[in-house]
């Protein structure tokens, strides 16, 4: 029912349970840290993950892509809990997860490939600041302002004051260690990198804080079924507050993009079946209702879990299915394991996974080759540090429009002079009211004695406000007594 074949039409449980070991493995730390980032019990990260497995695994879409909690929409599941409580965001995400199904069934979902790269390369690169920013903070065990400005502001202020408390340089240089080991981990030999780079870097540090008996602060444990809390029916009156709706487009935009840029991302990676993403859009959708059902955190497909699926040698669907099992399992049976686990080291982990979202190394490039592109990228990102995440993609969006209508109303005006007779002036292209100040410079700077011929017949279109204002200039330089312009119509 579900099709758990491959492109060969059978089941390599061998692969996949390799790969669904491979994908629990770096799933775990991650669905721990993304919670503790979200301001939220570390249940709920492996709730997130357990269904981004066991249901939207099951589903129709992408064949290999894992869904669960990620980095990207930490900064706004931490401002909405802030904002409206831990038990208001089941409602939250469930409202969005019942709006990306709608989407779906609609087929909008290939719509969303139309959204420019540059705003969700920004979008990316803003939630990437603003949370290397905060995590910086949780890594000398110290709480962080709470907007993005604030946070990268009292940056030196926080160094400041690390260096000079015992206990918080301590956590800072489990962090810092954390993230070495991240960042080296692909230079040792590949027999040890079996092991995947953020276990092996949270293990290490949970052991160096054991060993040495480091004071820093540890993950809190509640319980599987404790963290769970479902919204009530009284919840549901928080989705009238314009705010809120603003939260709930800002999970269903940014977790629907974030997820089908994921699956173009990976179809790029095998050569299996390719995503539908109308059903990848409903899957994920389901995935969110589900989640917001028990109170948990939103899901998007995430791309390191995803190609770690790939590169491990998944063949189906059968992989990630078996990795939310893996996930139950342990936090059905070993939820007292997260107790001993640093934050500073879960904080290390997600500063690593922030650097990752910001293109510092694209970006030289786009500035060359697309400069346009490249100045919408870092509008957005800086618009979401300034002011918030559904106000920054608004305006990269915007900008991204208002960019594609200039380039779009290109217009040429040939001017041709033989000395004698009528001067000839052909437009050609898309005259609109962008490009008006242009067109009118030229025809202004005509000479006023000498008749002249406009030839309209070469554009592709001519908005009225173009149509009006060269009727209007024709009129004022036939006034000064030469013979009327000629006007040649759009064909």
């Amino acid at each position: 029912m579900f099709g758990l074949r491959g492109k060969s039409g059978s089941f390599d449980l061998r692969r996949d349970f390799a790969a669904s070991l491979v994908v629990f493995l770096v799933a775990l730390p991650l669905c721990v840290g993304v919670a503790v980032a979200s301001g939220v019990p570390a249940e709920l990260g492996l709730v997130t993950g357990i269904v981004g497995g066991l249901l939207t695994g099951l589903l129709p879409g992408s064949s290999l892509q894992v869904s669960g909690p990620a980095a990207g929409l930490t900064v706004l599941v931490y401002e909405a809990v802030q904002e409206y409580g831990v038990a208001a965001l089941g409602v939250l995400v469930l409202a969005a997860g019942l709006l990306q199904l709608l989407m779906g069934a609609l087929r909008l979902g290939r719509w969303f490939r139309a959204i420019s790269v540059a705003v969700v390369e920004g979008m990316l690169a803003g939630i990437g600041l603003v949370l290397i920013a905060g995590q910086l903070y949780a890594m000398a065990d110290t709480k962080a302002p709470s907007s993005g400005i604030d946070k990268i502001a009292g940056l030196p202020g926080m160094l400041v004051a690390t260096m000079g408390s015992g206990t918080a340089l301590t956590a800072f240089g489990l962090g810092a260690g954390t993230i070495a080991v991240l960042v080296l981990w692909k230079k040792l030999p590949k027999a040890v990198q079996v092991v995947p780079a953020p276990l092996a870097a949270v293990a290490l540090a949970t052991a160096a804080s054991a060993l040495f008996e480091l004071p820093v602060a540890k993950v809190e444990v509640q319980g599987l079924l404790e963290a769970v809390q479902p919204p009530g029916l009284s919840d549901l009156d928080r989705l009238a507050g314009v705010g809120v709706v603003g939260t709930v487009l800002a999970f269903t935009l940014i977790a629907s993009a974030e997820s089908l840029f994921s699956a173009a991302a990976v179809d790029r990676l095998h050569d299996g079946p390719r995503t539908d993403y109308d059903k990848e859009l409903m899957a994920q959708g389901a995935g969110n209702t589900v989640c917001g059902l028990l109170g948990a955190l939103p899901m998007t497909a995430v791309i390191v879990r995803s190609a770690a699926n790939v590169q491990a040698g998944a063949r189906t669907k059968a992989s990630r299915v078996m990795h939310g099992l893996w996930l139950l399992l342990f936090a059905a049976l070993l939820p007292a394991a997260l107790g001993v686990i640093p934050l500073a080291a879960l904080a290390g982990v997600l500063v690593h996974s922030g650097c990752k979202l910001v293109p510092v190394r694209q970006l030289g490039k786009l500035w060359r080759e697309h400069r346009g592109e490249a100045l919408i990228l870092a509008v957005t990102a800086v618009a979401i540090v300034a002011v918030s995440m559904f106000e920054g993609v608004l305006i990269g969006l915007a900008l991204a429009v208002a960019k594609t209508a200039w380039e779009t109303s290109h217009v040429r005006i040939d001017v041709i002079d033989k000395g004698a007779g009528p001067i000839q002036a052909h437009l050609t292209g898309n005259a609109t009211f962008l490009r008006l100040p242009k067109i009118l410079d030229t025809l202004e700077a005509l000479p006023q004695n000498r008749p002249i011929e406009l030839h309209l017949a070469g554009l592709r279109h001519l908005d009225h406000a173009c149509r009006m204002s060269l009727e209007h200039w024709a009129a004022r330089h036939s006034a000064e007594g030469v013979e009327p312009v000629r006007m040649a119509s759009v064909t």
